[in-house]
């Protein structure tokens, strides 16, 4: 699935489509969030959605699908591990992320959404572990509305360019995010200054 016709969906059944791409993209829908959530930014710059209504159904798409696994960690407890380790690809994820859980605890929450793949395993682990959904909520739905935020800008800014974007960023991950998100303040911080000095002269 590419950006256009990811477009073409938006354009057809609106900000649903935003909500139930992300949430549904806890069972392997073959677009990263990090695109989709851009591509949402984006619609909204081409001025096919508006953008608060847009970037509230981003968010809740964002937090639903990451809870749907803590929800599917919790009750189905280490089966579920089990039947993603079959997948060999996802062995090594899988050891990674219940590694960080160990190091940092509850803060691999946070941790885990600048890292693509491993975002919606630690909702599993989390889940397996019995922490309490309040402490889960606190932790990640703070911490997905600051990602969200960027990733919707960076797509208002990229516009059309998304995908190129969002596929760097799930391939390269936490270096090319925190790039993209110095550019992108520098970028307004000088569209700032230069506003300014238009309007004094």
């Amino acid at each position: 699935m590419d950006v256009e016709y990811l477009i073409s969906i938006i354009e057809q059944y609106g900000y649903a489509a935003l909500f139930f791409t992300l949430w549904l993209g806890i069972v392997g829908l073959p677009i990263p969030d990090e695109v989709v959530v851009m591509t949402g930014g984006a619609v909204t710059s081409m001025g096919i959605l508006h953008p608060l209504p847009a970037f509230v159904m981003v968010y809740l798409g964002v937090i639903s699908g990451l809870s749907l696994g803590y929800v599917l960690g919790r009750m189905l407890g280490i089966s579920v591990l089990d039947r993603l380790r079959r997948k060999k690809k996802m062995e090594k994820y899988i050891t990674f992320s219940e590694n960080l859980v160990h190091k940092y605890g509850n803060f691999t929450i946070c941790i885990s959404y600048l890292l693509p793949i491993v975002r919606h395993i630690i909702p599993y682990i989390v889940g397996i572990n019995k922490i309490s959904f309040k402490r889960y909520a606190l932790f990640s739905y703070s911490t997905g509305l600051v990602w969200t935020l960027i990733f919707f800008l960076l797509g208002r800014f990229f516009g059309k360019h998304v995908q190129t974007v969002g596929e760097l960023i799930h391939h390269y991950g936490l270096q090319v995010t925190l790039l993209l998100i110095v550019l992108t303040f520098i970028f307004f911080i000088m569209k700032y200054v230069w506003g300014k000095k238009a309007t004094e002269e």
